[in-house]
């Protein structure tokens, strides 16, 4: 079975139903795939539509569906800030919640699907444009 963790950029194209998000889609919904998400990155998503004055109701229910949520502890945490200032020496934009979806994957085994730049040419990432 393959593991993947998709990261707020991916949800946010699948939930629009683009091009980029039909990608998404061929993953998500592919019974043979495990899916997780960062809880993290359920902040991030609610963020971003909250601030856009959209509500989240139907898609967090999809994402519930759809993923198994990966809880983060102290460790995780500790782990995350060590590997984020580590990884900023060499890629400057990279933000911290970028990293706690990058260290799931790690943990998993797992795939990173996102469009974000930031993650371009990383063993783990799965580029979905």
């Amino acid at each position: 079975m393959n593991n993947y963790v998709i990261d707020a950029y991916a949800w946010i194209e699948y939930f629009n139903g683009t091009k980029s998000g039909e990608r998404v889609k061929q993953i998500v919904e592919n019974p043979r795939f495990k899916i997780y998400t960062n809880v993290l990155t359920v902040a991030e998503l609610t963020s971003s539509y909250y601030k856009n004055n959209l509500s989240f109701e139907e898609e967090k229910k999809t994402l519930q569906i759809l993923s198994q949520i990966y809880p983060i502890d102290f460790a995780f945490a500790e782990e995350a800030g060590k590997l984020h200032a580590e990884t900023k020496k060499k890629r400057k934009h990279i933000s911290l919640a970028d990293i706690f979806v990058l260290l799931t994957a790690q943990r998993l085994g797992a795939q990173l699907v996102t469009g974000d730049e930031d993650f371009r040419g990383l063993k783990e990432v799965f580029m979905i444009k």
